[in-house]
């Protein structure tokens, strides 16, 4: 096996690991909020989709770039 694939593969990993933890976070955040004000729940539920598609999106652009990278 190349070093260039076992780089590639952790680095698709490490992506997929921090956008689990990013959306993790932002998910209890969400929550926690949700729990403290509920009459907001609307506008922090979309607000928290719009994040986490957005943090989707950049993990997605990292596996890519490390797959293109072989």
């Amino acid at each position: 096996m190349e070093l260039g694939t076992i780089g590639a593969a952790l680095g698709a990993a490490l992506a997929a690991i921090g956008a689990a933890l990013g959306i993790g976070k932002i998910g209890s955040a969400a929550m926690e909020a949700i729990g403290r004000q509920p009459e907001a729940a609307g506008k922090i539920r979309t607000n928290m989709i719009i994040v986490a598609a957005l943090i989707e999106g950049v993990a997605l652009f990292a596996v890519v770039v490390c797959f293109l990278a072989l």
